[in-house]
């Protein structure tokens, strides 16, 4: 099952920075594109930092700090709050590494980066890490402003026809507000877990309802030891 590309997603005209850009610029390309971060990139375009609308804010807010204060301070993150107190570019106020996507990544993937992460937007690079793009959460959510319709034929073309081999009439299949209702009959019970289960996963699916039923009972066979050529009976 084929899941939307990144490529797909993405945004391709990207603004972005030099290491070297001074801070009030940086706030300047912010404010004027009314976007939350920017990239940064070096002078072959590969990507080596996101700056956001947190680090400068953090900056201002640090920078107002009491000297005595800033002498408590002795962990890691601590110091590299200090350093970004003082930061004048685009590079002393960079989060680095960047964490960064390809464009042949699934937007799945992508959601899941963004959720562990903890972060908004996801530079796009290409194999030699040079920034093509960027994806931002919106750009993600693009994939549930799929028509019903359109999700309806790709459950008959994707799960039913080319995953399970059945014939589209076998199977009822309806979608309303993203939500899927598999009806019908099939051979094999296994036949109902896969069908429910790949239709979940589906680009821009809400919901499923699996109503399926099966002839046969197939969930007590397990595949014979290699070497066989069949199933045999769980003991």
């Amino acid at each position: 099952m084929k899941h939307r590309r990144i490529g797909q997603v993405m945004t391709e005209q990207v603004v972005s920075v030099r290491p070297q850009t001074p801070f009030k610029e940086v706030a300047g390309l912010l404010g004027r594109h009314r976007v939350s971060g920017l990239p940064v990139v070096d002078a072959d375009d590969r990507v080596v930092g996101v700056v956001s609308e947190s680090d400068l804010l953090q900056r201002q807010a640090l920078a107002d700090v009491q000297e005595p204060r800033r002498r408590l301070w002795r962990s890691r993150a601590a110091r590299a709050a200090g350093r970004k107190a003082a930061a004048l570019t685009a590079g002393e106020l960079m989060s680095a590494p960047a964490v960064t996507v390809r464009a042949d990544e699934s937007v799945a993937r992508a959601a899941r980066t963004m959720t562990t992460r903890r972060i908004e937007r996801l530079p796009v690079v290409d194999g030699e890490g040079r920034l093509v793009g960027i994806a931002t959460r919106r750009d993600l959510l693009r994939v549930f402003l799929r028509s019903d319709e359109d999700i309806r034929k790709e459950v008959i073309d994707e799960v039913l026809v080319r995953s399970l081999w059945l014939m589209p009439q076998e199977v009822g299949v309806r979608v309303k507000d993203g939500v899927v209702t598999l009806e019908g009959r099939v051979d094999r019970e296994s036949e109902v877990h896969i069908a429910g289960r790949m239709t979940e996963h589906m680009d821009g699916v809400v919901g499923v309802h699996n109503l399926l039923t099966a002839r046969f009972d197939d969930s007590h066979l397990r595949p014979v030891q290699p070497g066989g050529n069949g199933v045999v009976r769980d003991r």
